[in-house]
């Protein structure tokens, strides 16, 4: 029979080489599949062009867990760099601060739409919605119609696809919840004064500084992968999986994936690890799993980066900007010599990536290369943030399946094909943001991959790798913590009932 590997791992993003790394450490044989050609890393890999780097989404190195920092000391110890960090919010030809300084607040709105907020925020203290089922009725209870409409609902709208009294109140619950109102306005009147953010009224999310490898998140997984390889795995570049077959009587992985000429190479393997889409896994698993329909009905959000190359002599300190104002269609731009100035092959250039959120196929995704382009340069020159006849050169990078969707179905949907694989198809392990259907962040996702190596090499389930979201506590208690996590999820917008 054909080599049979111990354990075969589909996708090269975070969770996955997590998996992979902490597996070959112990002396187990892995191989991991990796549809791109080039890229390891997925959404969290560094894409080039003519020597310009740049971030695909954006991924600050920080997090609450000290497994996860161990790690990432442990794979790229010597390529970090301490970077401020400074994001500006864009609403209405104005810029503010985020975390909101009171003053330029106050400066930018005019004293009578303030007074406006404040009135709003009054009358909605006075009468909230009883039992707010939207994101909308949630926000405007806690912060005001006026507040809602300047500083959640646009953005919210062209991230998600969706309109804001389609959004579950419980997304906002669990999104904003920590961010009191007062205390906000407390800290913005500290940043006025220069003082420091006040720990106990800051937002969990709102850091002062973050890590990053210089030349981008990619350095990560490039020397992850280069790690894996030295300690005996296997990394195979432009294998997209197109079948894994289960045989029930010998326990067996068939898994077959084909490259870009269409060869098709097979594998055979004890268990698999996925961090692919469920809907694309359950796809490819035969015989067909039961639970296939509610795979497909799970859905994602898209978006695409237009980066745009030039010299410009408009001053731009942020990491990046979140675009509020609705008389444009890019979300937020980065400013990719914020993140690190090695993302740049000069000292003069700039280098600004514009964020669309899209769905696959829409009108947006499919618009030419050159309509995103001229769209781009139109928007940030209406900005302000570059000019249009400064921009020298331009490109354009798809992200597919960047978000996992949570509409008012997939839970149900998740907990079937959950169960069914749990059943039938016991050596069969997901992590990972799309592996998992589950907007996790890039910690979170390698926690899913460690634990579920923890797993495989003590012989049984010690840790429960879906409590690992974003208010666990595994950081501070340690892997074990894992089991007593907090059960909530990170929730993103579902419709509403």
């Amino acid at each position: 029979m054909t080599h049979l590997i111990e354990t075969l791992i589909v996708g090269a993003g975070p969770a996955g080489l997590t998996s992979a790394y902490t597996l070959a450490k112990s002396g187990h044989d892995v191989v991991v599949l990796e549809q791109d050609p080039a890229y390891v890393g997925g959404i969290s890999r560094t894409a080039s062009y003519k020597g310009f780097l740049f971030d695909i989404g954006g991924h600050r190195f920080f997090s609450k867990s000290k497994e996860i920092v161990d790690l990432w000391n442990e794979i790229l110890p010597d390529d970090f760099i301490e970077r401020p960090r400074l994001s500006r919010i864009y609403y209405r030809g104005k810029f503010y601060s985020y975390p909101l300084k009171a003053f330029e607040a106050l400066r930018n709105l005019g004293i009578f739409q303030s007074a406006a907020c404040v009135a709003s925020f009054a009358w909605a203290k006075a009468f909230p919605i009883e039992k707010p089922k939207t994101f909308h009725q949630w926000v405007r209870n806690n912060f005001g119609e006026r507040l809602f409409s300047i500083f959640f609902k646009t953005y919210t709208e062209k991230v998600w696809g969706m309109g804001c009294d389609e959004i579950s109140a419980d997304w906002a619950a669990q999104r904003i919840k920590g961010l009191d109102l007062w205390a906000a306005v407390m800290d913005g009147l500290r940043r006025s004064l220069g003082r420091k953010s006040g720990a106990s009224g800051s937002a969990k999310s709102l850091i002062e500084s973050f890590r990053y490898p210089r030349r981008g998140p990619g350095m990560m997984w490039e020397a992850a992968a280069q790690k894996i390889r030295a300690l005996g795995g296997s990394i195979d570049m432009d294998r997209g999986v197109t079948a894994l077959d289960w045989n029930e009587d010998t326990r067996v992985w068939t898994v077959t994936a084909r490259d870009a000429s269409g060869a098709e190479h097979v594998y055979h393997a004890r268990r698999v690890i996925s961090s692919a889409p469920i809907r694309e896994l359950m796809r490819a698993i035969k015989p067909t799993p039961l639970s296939l329909l509610h795979a497909r009905e799970l859905k994602y959000r898209d978006f695409l980066t237009v980066v745009l190359i030039g010299k410009s002599d408009i001053a731009l300190p942020d990491n990046w900007v979140y675009i509020h104002d609705p008389s444009v269609k890019v979300g937020r731009v980065q400013n990719f010599r914020s993140w690190s100035p090695e993302m740049l092959p000069d000292a003069d250039s700039t280098c600004l990536g514009l964020e669309y959120f899209c769905f696959e196929g829409d009108g947006l995704w499919s618009s030419g290369d050159e309509d995103l382009i001229e769209l781009a340069k139109a928007e940030i020159a209406k900005i302000g943030l570059m000019r249009a006849e400064d921009v020298v050169d331009a490109t354009i990078v798809r992200q597919p399946k960047a978000y996992p969707v949570y509409d008012d179905s997939y839970a149900d949907h998740v907990a079937l094909i959950r169960s069914e694989i749990a059943s039938r198809y016991p050596t069969l392990h997901l992590v990972g943001r799309n592996g998992m259907h589950k907007y996790n962040n890039q910690d979170h996702a390698m926690m899913t991959g460690l634990l579920t190596a923890m797993n495989i090499l003590a012989g049984e389930t010690l840790y429960d790798v879906w409590q690992v979201n974003e208010d666990a506590e595994y950081g501070e208690q340690g892997p074990s913590g894992a089991q007593e996590a907090l059960s909530s999820v990170r929730l993103v917008p579902r419709r509403a009932a």
